[in-house]
């Protein structure tokens, strides 16, 4: 067991599946039914008394300084790579505070604050059991990954953007992610790099939660699923 101490909060990308309405404002800054994604997390892990916030900015960096005046103790990291690299660069911006964190892609709606618990057993995702799925897809035995996919399958726990890493994992995966970005290979996601470039290196497990827990929006069609006025 391990308690989280920190979150850093991926917000740097374009969100280009949600043009037009990201050429205003960034992806984790849309507001569903009156609040922003990025919000919901932020007020969840405040909820959860954890206060120390780290936010990547990027892309319309400028529009998320009224959360530094709206919350205490946020801090925000800038990735001047996030126009030509992936979201790697995001994580290696901030690689200094992978210890006892929470990695957290901005652009989620928390629907359930008990999903940011601070205590945790192991490092890992957030996953929920599904029969089938497109997204990545996750095989656990005893509460072990033994194997993701990243082009779904069925009956498996599907990955949620939530992370959890303790002290010897955040050590191991800021090396990592050094590693990789130093040599080059910054075209691919964070999540990379401790899934398949240096899985067996790491013991990961899961939280188990929940369909509807947490919303990610990946289309136009989706948001108004969730906000109809977006119609």
């Amino acid at each position: 067991m391990f308690k989280i101490e920190r979150a850093i909060i991926m917000a740097a990308g374009k969100g280009t599946r949600l043009l037009p309405i990201t050429e205003k404002v960034p992806k984790p800054l849309i507001k569903v039914n009156g609040i922003s994604m990025i919000e919901t997390i932020i007020t969840s892990l405040k909820k959860n008394n954890i206060n120390e916030i780290y936010i990547v900015v990027g892309y319309k960096k400028e529009k998320f300084s009224y959360l530094k005046d709206k919350y205490e103790n946020i801090t925000f990291i800038e990735n001047p790579y996030y126009d030509s690299c992936n979201n790697i660069s995001s994580l290696y911006v901030a690689r200094e505070y992978i210890k006892n964190t929470f990695i957290i892609d901005g652009d989620q709606i928390i629907k359930n604050i008990n999903i940011l618990n601070p205590e945790a057993q192991k490092s890992g995702y957030c996953a929920s059991w599904v029969d089938s799925t497109n997204e990545w897809l996750m095989e656990v035995e005893d509460n072990k990954v033994v194997n993701c996919s990243r082009n779904g399958g069925k009956n498996g726990y599907q990955l949620y953007g939530i992370s959890m890493w303790n002290e010897e994992d955040g050590k191991r995966l800021k090396k990592h992610i050094e590693q990789e970005f130093n040599s080059n290979n910054n075209q691919i996601y964070w999540d990379d790099v401790p899934m398949f470039v240096h899985f067996n290196e790491y013991d990961l497990g899961i939280r188990l939660i929940n369909h509807g827990d947490i919303f990610e929006i990946d289309s136009y069609n989706e948001l108004i699923k969730l906000d109809s006025s977006y119609k």
